[in-house]
């Protein structure tokens, strides 16, 4: 066998855990099954295993030992065959594709991902209505989406919290805030950096007073123009 990392266990391992013989049906309940044999040695778990486990569907031999031999056969025949098939039917401007895909469109896809959920968060806590901003308004005043609170919009910046932790950050602070002030001039309104941070595989608002901040601005603006809150 291949030390653990080489090249030929990469295949191995992506065919193993593509056509799933590494799942219960096949090999059994493994985690379980070492937990409750709870072995002091290799040996003693081998032992356990030809003795105790089964697949949860029909064996393929009559021992297990001869059921995992015929898993073995039928990896090799998926990568021999099939795989191998698939591997020589890429070309180089497959290639090609898939790397701008990565890097290009799946970054990008991922990126407008993040700032949905983000910004439907928001709308929930808010109950209000965020509105994707304009690219003039992206580029000169640098926000991400708007509220809009009678004739005046607040302005909403959707940032990782990583930006916050930037080389010279307080560069950035200060780009930023000078692009703010023209906004709250020139239409009308306050704009909030709302910082988002990865949690349980999703992003989530790393700074949560920033709600009350702008559902404090929001207030403002209501009773401004005469509006209901």
């Amino acid at each position: 066998m291949e030390p653990r990392g080489s090249s030929k266990e990469w295949i191995l391992n992506i065919a193993f855990n593509r056509w799933q013989y590494n799942r219960p049906h096949y090999v059994g309940k493994l985690s379980e099954s070492i937990r409750e044999c709870a072995p002091r040695t290799l040996e003693e778990w081998e032992r356990y295993y030809f003795e105790k486990v089964r697949p949860t569907q029909k064996m393929l031999a009559d021992t297990m030992e001869e059921h995992l031999n015929e898993i073995g056969r039928r990896l090799y025949v998926k990568i021999s065959e099939q795989l191998r098939a698939e591997i020589e039917a890429i070309t180089e401007e497959d290639c090609i594709q898939y790397v701008y895909e990565v890097v290009i469109k799946r970054t990008f896809e991922g990126y407008l991902r993040e700032k949905k959920t983000v910004y439907e968060q928001l709308e929930t806590l808010l109950q209000v209505k965020m509105e994707p901003a304009p690219d003039e308004w992206d580029r000169k005043y640098n926000i991400d989406f708007y509220i809009k609170v009678g004739e005046r919009y607040i302005g909403i910046q959707n940032k990782p919290v990583s930006y916050a932790q930037l080389p010279e950050a307080h560069k950035w602070h200060e780009w930023m805030a000078e692009s703010h002030r023209r906004f709250e001039k020139q239409v009308g309104g306050r704009v909030f950096i709302v910082f988002s941070i990865k949690k349980d595989n999703t992003r989530q608002i790393a700074n949560p007073e920033v709600v009350d901040a702008i559902r404090e601005e929001i207030a403002r603006l209501r009773r401004e123009h005469g509006l209901s809150e």
